[in-house]
């Protein structure tokens, strides 16, 4: 029923993230991106809501993306600078392969909302997961344009939906360093009652 356990621990303990900016091609292609989002909606889901949705940003799109992030942003800071407008655009192109993820949890449902805004996060977790085991590497941002609305409309997303993140997914232009991880001990207890 297990698969090796030990080549499963092996690919989470070994999965990190890029930095977007510094992912080339190749990203995974239409056939793999569409494994990798299989992949992704297999998550915890109570009540079998599907609170979550993944809207593809094609790189043929992504000039439109940045127009339409930087406009949002100056619409929301009048006042921005020429940096905090480029990085805008920067955001927009970065990585081969970029996945929004929107967090749309079902109202007046049972289920609590908290359970389903969970169950988004689990859907980005499994996106970066089913990457790293397709051989890619990706990373999972918010940033300023996952709390604008704007940004949100133009995705699909209802006003009482969520950006969970912006998956960047390529392969990496130079190998990744580790980063500190927190002590066992640190974050692992036992209840006492």
């Amino acid at each position: 029923m297990f698969n090796d356990l030990s080549t499963t621990a092996a690919l989470l303990a070994t999965r990190r993230s890029a930095k977007p900016r510094d992912m080339i091609a190749p990203g995974p292609d239409a056939g793999q991106l569409r494994r990798i989002l299989e992949a992704a909606m297999r998550v915890p889901d109570h009540g079998k809501l599907n609170p979550w949705r993944f809207v593809i940003i094609e790189a043929d799109q992504r000039p439109a993306f940045a127009d339409l992030l930087e406009q949002a942003y100056r619409a929301e800071k009048p006042d921005a600078g020429r940096l905090e407008l480029e990085a805008m655009v920067q955001f927009a192109h970065q990585a081969p392969v970029k996945v929004a993820v929107l967090s749309t949890p079902t109202e007046n449902s049972s289920i609590p909302l908290w359970e389903q805004q969970l169950s988004a996060g689990a859907a980005c977790m499994n996106l970066l997961l089913a990457t790293h085991a397709a051989g890619f590497v990706g990373s999972w941002l918010t940033g300023w344009p996952a709390y604008n609305g704007a940004v949100l409309a133009s995705l699909g997303g209802a006003p009482t939906d969520r950006i969970a993140g912006f998956l960047f997914l390529g392969s990496p232009s130079r190998p990744l360093e580790e980063r500190p991880r927190p002590a066992y001990e640190a974050v692992v207890s036992t209840w006492k009652g």
